[in-house]
């Protein structure tokens, strides 16, 4: 739900590795940590990580998976940087969630060019791109008919007679979409932009051989382009803020994964088929806690800790704000809670869950000076007990229909998408539906998301029985939090929230 020359910077990365192998062998007591404390500690106190500042984009970068777009539309991406600045970039589309029925593939040629830092999204590098030529290949009857329609239709004059209406398909023929020599473009009836590449961040971290034997680590890099629009017309225009799931360097990918050497051997006229998922069922009941620091549009970072209970379909959730890209500078904390509706499956978003949530209390914790002196500095009765807000110091502001300052209203209702995975290792991942790029909340059916935010791992199941062991040299800053008290109960919550900040 939602309420609302090289520099290195460094942080910590969730991947399920324990201490360093000095720690993990070293004298000392182990103790049993709940996985959702460690998960939590993990993110900062964790595998160490890395951003380039400027990126490196050379390479080929691939998904890791099915991925889903707002639309929807399902797609796996396969993007290859040169050392001259040229590019070529697959974008494969399908029927299915499963991305397992393609409907065509397209095969984009350009040139991209970094320039400066991001003065907007921390962390960020921007960049310039020119598109040379985009072609399409179609791989069957049906998705040709229909794609050429909606380009015939809505691409302009110059490519009204794209192709004939008739015209019969061609298996591995190549059209092309646009040239700039030709100073032709009939992309726009499919939505179609490159803006993602305006907006560039590349993170590397060690990922773990063998967890039980602690058998070293494995490079793996991340890159991370701009988001798309959550609104359909918008994306032609819209300049990133956030982004969306990460690619990753296909010489340097986590392990498992199924999909990746599939999409890397991809092209346009054999597009990559995954492997069939089987379909899980949604159970809710749980903790589930996010696997990295997240970036929202507009510049949010933060990290959410969810607790639903299906015995009484009642939800509790801890939205952890930070001012900087690695989440290390806490800024405010939010806690939720409501209620939520039995699901239905999406008739819209193939392989989604449709549920409605109803938030109906919450509480706030500033952790820095300018929160504290913004939400003292707020109207009376807008936002808590007016002057009282102190640095670590939670109130409650159901009282006074949320918080004005924040963008919180009480009580609220989203209308949501949910959807739950498991991953290589087995693990459930939940994820629920990406927040309204605008700012807005999904708070009619008519709003309710079409794609994903980043995943939650689920840390801990109904009866709360999940653990892992540790050294007690190896309890991190937020470890100490999260004994403090300063998490009091087991972190809830869903996606869905409603605030500025936009806390689902």
């Amino acid at each position: 739900t939602s309420f609302f020359s090289p520099v290195h910077a460094s942080g910590n990365k969730q991947w399920d590795s324990p201490a360093s192998r000095n720690e993990q062998f070293s004298p000392g007591k182990l103790q049993w940590e709940p996985l959702c404390q460690y998960q939590l500690r993990h993110l900062q106190d964790g595998a160490r990580i890395s951003a380039l500042l400027p990126p490196r984009l050379e390479g080929h970068w691939i998904s890791t998976g099915c991925e889903v777009r707002p639309g929807p539309e399902f797609l796996t991406r396969s993007y290859l940087f040169y050392a001259n600045r040229l590019f070529k970039a697959y974008q494969f589309y399908y029927q299915d969630p499963s991305c397992r029925n393609p409907t065509y593939s397209l095969v984009i040629k350009g040139k991209v060019r970094l320039r400066q830092a991001s003065w907007i999204t921390r962390g960020a590098t921007e960049a310039d791109y020119h598109l040379h030529k985009v072609g399409i290949v179609f791989h069957s009857q049906r998705a040709m008919h229909e794609t050429v329609a909606r380009i015939n239709q809505t691409s302009g004059e110059r490519c009204s007679g794209f192709l004939p209406a008739g015209r019969t398909w061609t298996p591995g023929a190549l059209y092309e979409l646009l040239s700039a020599k030709a100073e032709r473009d009939c992309t726009a009836g499919l939505g179609f932009a490159m803006h993602e590449l305006s907006l560039v961040r590349v993170e590397k971290y060690n990922q773990p051989l063998l967890l039980q034997e602690n058998q070293g680590t494995r490079e793996v890099e991340e890159l991370y382009l701009g988001d798309i629009h959550t609104e359909w017309s918008e994306r032609l225009h819209y300049r990133p803020t956030g982004y969306q799931h990460p690619l990753q360097n296909a010489m340097h990918h986590v392990h498992p994964c199924p999909a990746c050497g599939i999409i890397y051997r991809a092209d346009e006229h054999h597009p990559p088929i995954l492997p069939a998922q089987a379909e899980i069922p949604m159970l809710l009941s749980g903790r589930w806690v996010s696997t990295r620091c997240e970036v929202r549009p507009a510049v949010l970072f933060l990290t959410r800790y969810f607790t639903f209970h299906g015995n009484n379909r009642s939800w509790e959730g801890y939205y952890h704000h930070y001012s900087d890209p690695l989440c290390r500078q806490p800024t405010f904390t939010v806690y939720a809670s409501g209620h939520y509706t039995q699901g239905a499956p999406s008739l819209v978003v193939r392989g989604g869950t449709e549920l409605v949530f109803k938030v109906t209390h919450a509480r706030v914790t500033p952790m820095d000076q300018i929160t504290v002196a913004m939400l003292n500095s707020s109207d009376f009765g807008s936002c808590g007990t007016a002057g009282a807000w102190s640095i670590g110091q939670e109130l409650d502001v159901t009282h006074t229909n949320g918080c004005a300052a924040l963008g919180i209203r009480l009580p609220h209702t989203e209308y949501e998408l949910f959807k739950i995975e498991q991953d290589a290792k087995d693990r459930s991942l939940l994820f629920i539906g990406e927040r309204p790029t605008d700012g807005s909340s999904p708070n009619t059916p008519s709003q309710r998301p079409t794609s994903y935010q980043s995943p939650l791992l689920q840390c801990a199941g109904p009866s709360g029985a999940s653990a892992r062991h540790f050294k007690p040299s190896y309890q991190g800053s937020l470890g100490a939090y999260v004994h403090s008290g300063a998490l009091k109960s087991p972190l809830p919550g869903l996606g869905l929230v409603l605030l500025a900040a936009r806390l689902v």
